[in-house]
């Protein structure tokens, strides 16, 4: 029976999806397709094929454990009560009618936490063997367990399950409509956008749980994601590097000055402000410590005993230095001495020669010239004395002086130490912070 009316000038067959739907009886009353399960025996469960593709990847909050993806779900099943034949109906196979017109499947997302707010798609498409099909878009915000261990480089795997909320799997089974690789590819090419992340792969697992004696039916998509470390390498990872080289590069700042421990303290503070940073970034609860925030104390750690070594070495320069001081007062003191005695033996031969030279003058002339060659004589003897007892006393004063400071060459006792605290921890350091960064390596990419 032809359910369309010919038209008169084209003398064609005419037919309207009105036409189609006062035959399912849409039109009068739709209330006894959409109470209940469209099945004829209720034993006959109700099978529905879902397609889920990724169409773009909103945010992964890491402080909240949060994946909020964008996606395309297509849903198809099979309603008992809906057919018809379209070469009755001009050939029509389809017809699109309200989505509160007919029963839909209960499904919804385990790991959803806040309502979708997207516009929904407003019909739904009746095929002519009596197959429902429904597509639009969702935005899911949902929880998922992040493994921040190798963060930034790091990958993702988050999933959406989903299931009915009524209808057990007698009821109700779940097959994915697309493989995994196909979904995959179809996820690529509809990515518009990607952000911080990179789209890996998506895998599909149909799986089955009991809960209240009955067998649930579930289907899961996990979406493998890679993040993208180039932004926080740039802005994070390559400044703290940059201050543990400039840390390295103090060492050459000479001890005796107070510019390299107010050089170290500077760059210990700025390494502070990155780990508060790296404080909001990461979240609060982890598995696993992550290796960014061992990679910082570690660097902030030895920053830290770099600057105690610098302390430790200061502090024994400044002792040598008041130690040369105050030789240096007490050898001050000994010369002073030294010079006094000579001024005194001067004193005396000055005396001695004005007692010879002063003679009565009724004495003759021959008789003066010897006692003159003999006082000349001892005045000579007397300067070669008192230039002996001068370098008596200077080798005295060397040898005080050595037994205080040591060898001449190589500074005293407390410099010595220094130099030796230095350069050892200069190469204990050094190979510290190579085999470190290393073994950060290694990690961040096994």
């Amino acid at each position: 029976m032809v359910k369309g009316f010919y038209d008169r000038v084209s003398c064609k067959e005419v037919c309207s999806y009105w036409d189609v739907l006062n035959y399912l009886n849409l039109t009068t009353d739709a209330s006894m397709h959409k109470m209940t399960r469209p099945v004829r025996d209720y034993t006959t469960p109700t099978m529905v094929q879902l397609d889920i593709l990724l169409y773009a990847i909103l945010a992964v909050i890491e402080k909240t454990q949060t994946f909020i993806p964008f996606i395309w779900v297509t849903m198809k099943y099979n309603n008992e009560f809906i057919s018809w034949d379209p070469d009755q109906f001009c050939g029509i196979t389809q017809v699109s009618v309200p989505r509160d017109l007919l029963w839909r499947p209960d499904l919804f997302i385990f790991e959803m936490i806040q309502k979708d707010e997207s516009p929904q798609t407003p019909f739904i498409i009746m095929y002519h063997d009596g197959t429902i099909s429904f597509e639009g878009d969702m935005k899911v915000v949902s929880t998922c367990k992040l493994d921040v261990h190798k963060f930034p480089f790091d990958t993702q795997k988050c999933s959406i399950s989903i299931g009915s909320t009524s209808h057990c799997a007698d009821e109700i089974k779940l097959f994915p409509f697309s493989n995994a690789s196909r979904a995959t590819q179809f996820s690529r090419e509809l990515m518009k956008t990607q952000g911080e992340w990179e789209f890996v792969q998506l895998s599909i697992t149909n799986s089955n749980f009991t809960f209240d004696n009955k067998l649930w039916d579930q289907l899961s998509y996990t979406f493998t994601m890679k993040r993208r470390p180039l932004l926080h390498v740039i802005n994070f990872l390559l400044p703290i590097l940059f201050f543990l080289t400039l840390d390295l590069a103090s060492f050459f700042i000479s001890d005796r000055r107070g510019e390299k421990m107010g050089f170290k303290v500077t760059v210990l503070l700025a390494i502070s402000v990155l780990l508060l940073i790296l404080n909001d970034i990461l979240p609060s609860m982890s598995n696993k410590t992550p290796l960014i925030a061992t990679y910082c104390i570690v660097i902030f750690a030895l920053m830290l005993l770099s600057l105690l070594e610098t302390i430790l070495v200061t502090y024994l320069m400044e002792k040598e230095s008041q130690d040369k001081l105050r030789l240096k007062d007490d050898g001050e003191g000994k010369e002073e001495k030294v010079k006094t005695d000579d001024c005194n033996d001067e004193d005396k031969k000055q005396n001695c020669c004005l007692c010879v030279c002063a003679v009565p003058a009724g004495e003759k002339q021959h008789e003066l010239l010897p006692a003159v060659e003999e006082v000349n004589s001892s005045v000579h003897s007397g300067e070669s004395y008192v230039l002996l007892l001068i370098l008596e006393e200077l080798k005295q004063l060397q040898k005080t002086l050595n037994l205080h400071l040591g060898c001449k060459a190589d500074g005293g006792k407390s410099a010595r130490w220094a130099a030796r605290i230095n350069k050892a921890f200069f190469v204990f350091y050094l190979l510290t912070v190579s085999l470190f960064l290393c073994f950060m390596y290694i990690q961040w990419n096994s």
